[in-house]
């Protein structure tokens, strides 16, 4: 059967519109802020699990043998938020807000709260309001607080901004791993719509539940 000229043509028109809308519309997995993300663990062989005790957050291990220094960086732009380079945790009082040891979170740009503790070191340039950007390095992962004696780890958390002292919302309210998994592979896959659709459910400073 011929073609004629004209039904060629609508048949490249229909071809080209299909391809300019793959192009135009979003990939769903992709950062709807525009924000860029790197997994917060560099310089070593890391595993985690899909699971964490008592609240929401994720314990991401270094597989040994692993080099000395492991380094925990910023897993996207933004600005320092709070700083603990004291490690004041002892079981005798097992306090909550001083399990994490040696912490440090940061406020990315997408709106979202960023948390890692049991360093063993801080970078000395962070303080509250410095600006960093994706991949700079916080410092380096270990095992203060009451990661003493246990496998050297980053916690990881993911929360929304509070105000100073809020630890049991600092430590994580967001489950991390599928994001995790997105940065492992190179997809700067945005937390920011999850964070705030959790925080209108839960309020501003819901009451800390286990592990208090």
């Amino acid at each position: 059967m011929r073609i004629g000229v004209s039904e060629v043509n609508r048949r490249v028109s229909t071809l080209v519109a299909i391809v300019v809308l793959q192009i135009v519309i979003p990939n769903p997995g992709a950062s709807a802020t525009g924000a860029s993300y790197v997994f917060p663990v560099q310089g070593c062989t890391t595993t985690y699990a899909h699971s964490h005790h008592d609240y929401p957050a994720t314990d991401i291990l270094l597989v040994k043998p692993h080099p000395s220094s492991c380094y925990f960086v910023t897993p996207t732009s933004g600005v320092i938020d709070e700083v603990n380079r004291i490690d004041r945790f002892t079981w005798k009082t097992d306090k909550g807000a001083d399990r994490g040891g040696l912490s440090i979170s940061l406020i990315g740009d997408d709106g979202v709260r960023y948390y890692g503790s049991h360093l063993k070191l801080i970078e000395s340039k962070l303080t509250p309001g410095v600006r960093v950007m994706a991949g700079d390095r916080l410092g380096i992962v270990g095992n203060s607080g009451d990661a003493r004696g246990l496998a050297t780890h980053l916690h990881f958390g993911i929360s929304w901004p509070t105000s100073a002292g809020a630890w049991w919302i600092r430590r994580g309210e967001l489950y991390p791993w599928r994001y995790l998994d997105a940065w492992r592979k190179g997809i700067s896959l945005s937390p920011a719509s999850a964070v705030v659709k959790l925080h209108k459910t839960l309020g501003d400073l819901p009451p800390c539940k286990k592990g208090c």
